[in-house]
């Protein structure tokens, strides 16, 4: 793997443009990943993020019972890895070993992350029992980031020199994806 720490200052740029993530947590010995579409930065510092975990999903009663988890945004040539993270835990216990994704920890941190992706962001759950209940909403604040340096650099994406497969995705439904495009740089 090619990862690199992000300064906790600059992590919200790891999930500002957009992209479909991937959710992680584990409570009790059990793990899970699963697939989500509204996941956004919140604030600078502390760093905080926003997503939205259903209550009917098998992730969300591990991040309430251990206060954690991560988000990672997955590249392109992952998209059927997400497609089966998006598949319900509770119909299927070996979702994540049929689906071949392999699960790894970064030192000091309880949370699974998923190999292989873009970037990482391990979270402490910041308890909004409100928001949690009424819209679904979870939000973190970030503990640690790690972006792939091939396409994360000096606090930028760069995305305009690498294959497709090294892109981020942008779930719309139906297992349609778009993959991040081209920068372009207004002067302030």
């Amino acid at each position: 793997m090619f990862l690199q720490p992000v300064p906790l200052e600059k992590s919200f740029r790891l999930i500002n443009h957009g992209p479909t993530v991937m959710v992680s947590a584990k409570h009790g010995g059990v793990e899970n990943v699963m697939s989500a579409s509204w996941a956004c930065a919140l604030d600078f510092s502390p760093a905080r993020v926003t997503v939205v975990i259903d209550k009917s999903t098998f992730t969300r009663p591990l991040i309430e019972g251990s206060g954690q988890f991560a988000l990672q945004a997955p590249f392109a040539s992952q998209a059927q890895l997400v497609m089966a993270m998006g598949e319900s835990r509770k119909h299927n216990q070996e979702k994540i070993h049929q689906a071949g994704a392999k699960l790894f920890y970064q030192d000091g941190f309880d949370v699974p992350l998923v190999q292989g992706c873009a970037a990482y962001l391990v979270c402490r759950l910041l308890p909004e029992p409100h928001n949690q209940q009424a819209y679904d909403l979870f939000i973190g604040e970030v503990l640690a980031a790690w972006a792939d340096e091939r396409v994360f650099r000096q606090g930028h994406w760069h995305f305009d020199d690498v294959d497709d497969s090294l892109k981020t995705l942008h779930y719309v439904a139906g297992g349609q994806f778009y993959l991040t495009g081209k920068s372009r740089v207004v002067a302030p």
